[in-house]
């Protein structure tokens, strides 16, 4: 082999090499899949999720982090577009807590799933902002909701852990997300009220079980404006890619099996590429190794 045709192969080589990036995005934190608009790190999904969920790599735990503090993700329904994340500072029928309250950043691509139910608990009757005086100023009325005054009587009734402070109904409130606005801030301090529950998907049959109850918060989410999945991205994904962006100019990236990035997607590595390079689509990582092993054959050429 003429010394010409092997820096041919050495271009080509690092060519490829050029592709590899450092960091591939993974598509499963611990049991939980990834999957657009969601991503595992920096490069990795959509840019405006980045910030708020990461993956402990250690750990194998996805996270979602607002300015309130960080919280669990148990699952992600992603045919619903929704993410279900847990509260350790939550009451439960298992154990009652203080807590600092709940919140979402303003500019945080979420909002609160209509399921999604909050119960303030221990609320000062006198002094807590969701009582209202009336403006005849002959008592009080409750600006929770009044239909769900039943979740309240069954928490403080049929909860063991909540029941053994003997608590007054009175001091329960029921706030659904939609009462709150979009950017919502639970401040339990500033509400005077000492604990919170946070349930989902609860049904009739359920209703009078609160130890049953799924406790957490739902929290749905948006593609884009007209909620529209990316069509890039779906390609992206069904050649075993995942979708991310470029860290500089946030343009479309799908990151493919062995850290290649690519504008489209990855059925490259199982086509031209795999013909070229046999071997390529399943070792992306002997790239390197061969590439120099071309050098120094160059290098040792009379």
């Amino acid at each position: 082999m003429s010394s010409s045709t092997l820096v041919s192969f050495l271009l080509f080589f690092f060519s490829l090499s050029s592709h590899v990036s450092s960091q591939a995005c993974l598509k499963t934190c611990g049991q939980i899949p990834i999957k657009y608009p969601l991503g595992t790190g920096s490069g990795c999904g959509d840019p405006r999720f980045t910030r708020y969920i990461k993956c402990d790599p250690d750990q194998q735990t996805l996270t979602l982090t607002t300015h309130t503090g960080c919280y669990p993700i148990t699952s992600v329904d992603y045919a619903k577009q929704t993410i279900y994340v847990t509260d350790s500072s939550m009451s439960t029928c298992a154990c009652t807590r203080p807590s600092q309250g709940f919140g979402l950043d303003w500019d945080a691509p979420f909002s609160f799933h209509d399921d999604t139910v909050f119960t303030l608990l221990d609320c000062s009757v006198d002094e807590s902002p969701v009582f209202k005086p009336l403006s005849n100023n002959t008592g009080r009325v409750s600006l929770c909701d009044r239909q769900s005054s039943s979740i309240c009587n069954f928490l403080y009734s049929n909860c063991r852990a909540i029941s053994l402070i003997n608590l007054q109904e009175s001091t329960c409130c029921v706030y659904v997300p939609l009462d709150l606005g979009p950017s919502f801030e639970m401040d339990l301090q500033k509400l005077r009220c000492s604990s919170y529950s946070g349930f989902y998907n609860l049904g009739p049959a359920q209703e009078s079980h609160p130890e049953n109850w799924n406790y957490g918060i739902a929290l749905k989410y948006k593609f884009n404006v007209f909620d529209e999945y990316p069509a890039v991205c779906g390609g992206c994904e069904r050649s075993n890619g995942a979708c991310g962006y470029n860290t500089q100019t946030s343009s479309f990236v799908c990151n493919c099996p062995g850290g290649i990035n690519s504008t489209t997607d990855c059925f490259f590595l199982y086509n031209s590429a795999s013909i070229v390079l046999p071997w390529f689509s399943t070792g992306a990582w002997m790239i390197y190794p061969l590439s120099w092993v071309v050098f120094w054959t160059v290098m040792s050429l009379p």
